[in-house]
């Protein structure tokens, strides 16, 4: 349990607040992640979104959450399980962003830890996966501090910003499995 921040599942009441993130954030996040079009930065296509993230949360395939700080309610990134697979595999990918003035200070390790503890004890997942551009040092160093384990270098599996980029493959079991 964080003290300092909170996560929850978004709701399209979300949307005005998470385009505010992505407009301020644009940049700084497409350096990690692919480019989006103009369109992806309004209010209705944000709105689109997290209804669509509703009702994939509602067929158990991907999960997008909010991390808000406890103090104020501040949305300031959000985080992911995505690529849900059941059957023999129970696994699924985690992704994430962090507001660029909130980076380095300890939220996204805290932001990994609880969506992780929810993957294993809610959703009852085997595995969870990250792919990380091996430059995003910050990012690796956030998986690992969790628990994550490098596996390898998924190479030219990414495509950003028009060019096919190597992702250091990472990931983590359930210890109760």
């Amino acid at each position: 349990m964080s003290e300092r921040i909170y996560v929850r599942l978004f709701t399209r009441a979300d949307a005005a607040k998470r385009l505010e993130l992505q407009i301020k954030n644009r940049a700084f996040f497409e350096r990690y992640a692919m480019t989006r079009d103009d369109s992806y930065y309004t209010l209705a296509a944000q709105e689109d979104l997290l209804t669509y993230l509703e009702e994939e949360a509602q067929h158990d395939r991907q999960y997008g959450f909010g991390i808000y700080k406890k103090e104020n309610n501040e949305l300031i990134g959000t985080i992911s399980l995505f690529q849900i697979v059941r059957g023999s595999v129970q696994g699924a990918f985690i992704g994430y962003f962090l507001d660029e003035a909130h980076n380095g200070q300890g939220y996204m390790t805290e932001a990994v830890q609880l969506i992780v503890a929810y993957g294993f004890h809610e959703l009852k997942l085997h595995r969870i996966e990250a792919g990380v551009m091996p430059h995003n040092i910050g990012s690796i160093r956030v998986l690992e501090k969790v628990g994550f384990h490098k596996e390898g270098l998924a190479r030219k599996s990414v495509r950003i910003k028009g060019k096919w980029e190597d992702h250091q493959m990472l990931a983590i079991i359930n210890p109760n499995d």
